[in-house]
């Protein structure tokens, strides 16, 4: 609302909230911290799990951060970009999403700590980001190196990516998976590693440790008829992704038939094209056929006659997920089934897997995509091993990509507080203040651990402190024992990525909220009056419900 000569203007919708100064900031720092507080007590091996019950009653239970976050109704705008630090983290590394959010919530507290000294925003956004400079720095020169044939190294990497999740009580049997998936898909010397080639293949029944990794792919289908083989051995793949049936005519078309024999010829027609598809394909020396489209009732006749192994409307994902393990092409018609262009593999199968069937398709001689079939008692458990594979892959794949790795347990973290501390002391100007700021909000993960460990965590904060200032680069905090351990030789050890990305994302989020002055938040939009649908009214289709 302004004035104009005592006239008042009216320049936002009537409604509109506007909040500016130090009060916008609170609420969005707030708004912030609230969200960073909900996941600070999943955080490490003793963390604490979430359930999250949906509108519609469905429940989750979890302690990965980008999933609570997701399934947290979130309204709030600073609190949403909490969330966008999550996916990020998650869709950049797979691990460390609680981190992230958590390093985030801690820096917003301490410049509101420096905003009531009167620094101005901008300086506080100015350190931060040379502290998340100087950051990276030192932790790329307390990194350790990692080669792709270093197996024992990875399977620790992936070990700890896995620790304090619900996937913690087999961790041994699946991060041996994980790393055997992503070893087998990892083309050599090449600099991304597509971990989309695993496949998450999850039924319920059984129990965790029936989970296993087939050198191939599991389709979610059966075969389309009861008189196929079950099981083929050295099988000869066709990957076909249009139909084995009579396509209708482009155009509008009638066909007219007056006498009993033209339906006969026509039908014998038909027929004959049916019986020329399948030859095609027995021609090609095929005896597996998967179809990403549909399968006409009389080929699945003649296949099954013929002894051939097909499924119909497999997913397009599938099918390329098919051509990757089997080596073989897919083709877009039947004119073009060449023998060179079919997969191969050692087994095709179907099995009875939790009461469904399923084609598993084994022994491929050098898959570049693999599958893994995650079993559990329960759908939540279920659930939750897809979860913490998901990461336990992405945490592989990254170390590979990057071979590069830190200590784990909060030891980066310190180390990183230590440094920082030395270099505000270099930065003149009211920036060391915010630099300092950023070394005591950087030890918020260390803390965290151990709170959620039920230990004191000043004590804890004190016996690393003095651990590193003896030159402990690697002491980190065992919470099992309670005491600074070499987080080296307990294996303890992260990809380099996880730290840099969740400081990245952590510092970019707390600038931007920093330097917001003015929220203006519009009102919900109210139907004009007079106006809308008389009363009975309404479009056809449209029931009243009370």
């Amino acid at each position: 609302m302004a004035q104009l000569g005592g006239t008042p203007v009216l320049i936002l919708r009537e409604g509109s909230e506007r909040t500016r100064g130090r009060d916008a900031q609170s609420r969005n720092i707030l708004a912030a911290k609230t969200v960073a507080n909900a996941v600070r007590s999943t955080l490490g091996p003793k963390g604490m799990d979430k359930m999250l019950v949906d509108s519609m009653g469905d429940v989750v239970i979890t302690n990965d951060g980008a999933t609570i976050l997701k399934e947290m109704d979130i309204e709030h705008p600073a609190a949403k970009m909490m969330v966008e630090i999550a996916k990020t983290q998650d869709e950049e590394v797979g691990d460390g999403t609680t981190t992230a959010v958590v390093i985030a919530g801690e820096l917003l507290k301490r410049a509101e700590d420096l905003l009531e000294q009167e620094v101005h925003p901008t300086l506080i956004a100015t350190g931060y980001r040379l502290a998340a400079d100087k950051a990276y720095e030192i932790l790329k020169g307390i990194a350790f190196d990692v080669k792709p044939d270093d197996i024992d190294t990875l399977k620790k990497i992936a070990m700890t990516s896995m620790t304090g999740k619900g996937a913690g009580v087999v961790r041994e049997l699946l991060t041996d998976l994980a790393v055997d998936a992503v070893k087998t898909i990892a083309e050599k010397g090449a600099k991304k590693i597509d971990i989309d080639q695993v496949k998450l293949e999850k039924k319920m029944g059984g129990s965790t440790e029936d989970t296993t990794l087939i050198k191939g792919m599991i389709i979610d289908k059966e075969r389309v008829h009861p008189g196929m083989p079950k099981s083929v051995k050295d099988a000869r793949i066709a990957l076909i992704n249009s139909a084995l049936e009579i396509e209708k005519t482009e155009v509008d078309a009638k066909i007219e038939i007056t006498a009993p024999e033209q339906l006969k010829s026509f039908l014998e027609e038909e027929e004959r094209m049916l019986k020329e598809m399948v030859e095609k394909v027995e021609t090609s020396g095929a005896n597996v056929l998967f179809c990403q489209k549909g399968i006409d009732d009389l080929a699945q006749h003649y296949l099954s006659k013929r002894g051939i192994l097909a499924a119909r409307r497999v997913k397009e994902s599938d099918m390329k997920k098919l051509a990757s393990a089997t080596g073989g092409k897919i083709l877009t018609s039947l004119e073009e089934v060449r023998s060179e262009d079919l997969g191969n593999a050692g087994l095709v199968e179907e099995r009875k897997i939790g009461g469904e069937e399923m084609i598993f398709v084994e022994d491929c001689k050098n898959p570049k995509a693999v599958s893994i079939l995650l079993r559990g008692g329960t759908e939540h458990v279920v659930d939750e091993l897809e979860r913490g594979m998901n990461d336990a892959l992405r945490v592989v794949g990254v170390a590979l990509e990057d071979g590069k790795y830190v200590a784990g347990g909060g030891a980066g973290e310190i180390e990183l507080a230590l440094k920082l501390r030395d270099y505000a002391a270099s930065v003149g100007g009211r920036e060391q203040l915010a630099i300092q700021a950023f070394a005591d909000a950087i030890e918020v993960i260390p803390r965290s651990l151990a709170e959620n460990a039920g230990l004191d965590p000043i004590d804890m904060l004190v016996a690393l402190r003095s651990a590193h200032e003896k030159g402990e680069k690697t002491a980190g905090l065992d919470v099992f024992k309670g005491e600074p351990t070499d987080m080296l030789k307990a294996g303890v050890i992260e990809p380099l990525r996880v730290k840099t990305q969740a400081i990245s994302s952590g510092t970019e989020s707390a600038t931007m909220i920093l330097r917001i002055d003015d929220v203006i938040a519009a009102s919900a939009k109210t139907p004009p009056a007079g106006g809308g649908m008389p009363p009975g009214g309404g479009y056809p289709g449209m029931e009243e419900e009370y």
